[in-house]
């Protein structure tokens, strides 16, 4: 039986051992906390999981949460317009639904779950040192590193030629509430995207924490501009109160359901930034061991697409295959930066394509496009669409060319 170390226990982590296990690997895992220590801690993430990310989870029985998450029927996009003005409504319907968990809730539930499906779990940090003496006992047929956010992503060498920045693109602010009213125009639930030109976005996602169902307010906002007010992390109290002020003065029909909105728990809270990057996937380490990496450790876009969560699930999937398709081979430094390639032509390429020409002022055919979609509900679908297999926006959205293409086939139609 193959032996297979992950480090890290998030989204792309866990769900490759719990699916490797399910494939009669011996997989261990080392995660940095325990489920209580995550269940008591702060929320981690923003997470919108669309139907092709999903069905992942679904092959291998780690769905716990599909009959208490809200299911998101679609995406309603808004532009404002100063001063706060809505000067455009894009209701994108979905053809399956999506949904949100709370990263605390599921993985400390799916390290659980591991250790009762027969996987080792080691409840420790890991620094650099360890890696190396961990790959240099020789324990482990394969270790893959799916720690993004440790000191480890440094030993991974950043691809200058798949990465576009230099610098973070916008600063985050989340926090996770109940008590916000349903939207007048779409009750049901469905993520809200709104668009402040220039400065930032706000988002609004139905989700299920801790508690029950809730909703995520997210701020997007542009470095050194009127939103970007998260470089230091703010008492819970206040963070929430500034997430409304912004939303009552920039999308106002945003802040009229937050009336009666208050924190989910006290450590619903989380701010910061990062740099988009894309890493090199396999680390040499100083004994002379080999490593992979994994989702955000080798691709970490800004969450403006949402595709992070769907991102490092579907990596979890390749990787799985690539593994499988393996036998009994060894997984030598050739065969991790094929598994690599593989991932990043079916997802990460299109993703990051995608992401990163989000994060710039939006290009008339782009605009365009829109404007089209607030008239016309199968643009909308498509657009929603786009969200769940980031690879035909290829052939429609990222290129003028291909946008008057397609205007001009919809309109025959």
């Amino acid at each position: 039986m193959r032996r297979i170390l992950i480090v890290g226990a998030g989204q792309s982590g866990l769900q490759l051992g719990l699916s490797l296990l399910a494939e009669g690997y011996d997989v261990t895992v080392m995660s940095a906390r325990t489920p209580d220590e995550i269940r008591r801690g702060w929320v981690m993430s923003t997470q919108a999981m669309f139907a092709p990310a999903l069905d992942t989870e679904r092959r291998y029985g780690l769905d716990l949460w599909s009959a208490e998450a809200p299911p998101i029927g679609g995406l309603h996009v808004s532009l404002s317009a100063p001063p706060g003005e809505r000067a455009l409504r894009i209701p994108c319907v979905l053809e399956e639904p999506a949904q949100s968990t709370d990263q605390r809730l599921k993985m400390a539930a799916w390290l659980d779950l591991f250790e009762q499906r027969g996987g080792t779990v080691h409840y420790q940090g890991v620094t650099t040192a360890d890696l190396d003496g961990l790959t240099r006992l020789g324990r482990y047929d394969l270790t893959v590193v799916a720690a993004g956010k440790s000191e480890l992503v440094g030993v991974f060498d950043r691809d200058p030629h798949r990465s576009a920045y230099a610098a973070p693109q916008r600063g985050l602010a989340v926090a996770y509430v109940h008590g916000m009213a349903p939207d007048p125009l779409w009750p049901a639930p469905h993520v809200s995207f709104n668009a402040v030109p220039g400065l930032g976005e706000l988002f609004v996602i139905p989700a299920l924490t801790l508690s029950g169902p809730c909703d995520i307010l997210f701020w997007e906002a542009v470095p050194d501009g009127p939103l970007d007010l998260w470089q230091e992390r703010r008492d819970p109290a206040e963070h929430l109160k500034l997430t409304l002020e912004l939303a009552r003065r920039y999308t106002p029909w945003i802040h009229q359901r937050c009336a009666a909105v208050e924190l989910t728990d006290g450590r619903a809270t989380l701010s910061g930034r990062y740099t988009p990057t894309v890493r090199r996937p396999v680390a040499e380490l100083p004994s002379g061991g080999v490593v992979l990496g994994m989702a955000d450790v080798v691709v970490a876009n800004d969450p403006i697409t949402g595709q992070g969560s769907n991102t490092a699930a579907k990596c979890a999937y390749s990787y799985l295959a690539s593994i499988v398709e393996r036998g009994d081979q060894p997984f030598d430094r050739e065969w991790m930066e094929r598994t690599f390639e593989r991932f990043w032509t079916d997802t990460g390429q299109a993703v990051t394509e995608w992401t990163n020409a989000m994060l710039q002022p939006l290009p008339p055919h782009v605009q365009q496009l829109l404007g089209a979609a607030s008239a016309n509900p199968v643009i909308a679908r498509r657009f929603a669409g786009g969200f769940c297999d980031p690879n035909d926006l290829q052939h429609w959205f990222l290129s003028p060319d291909r946008a008057q293409e397609y205007l001009a086939s919809v309109a025959a139609d």
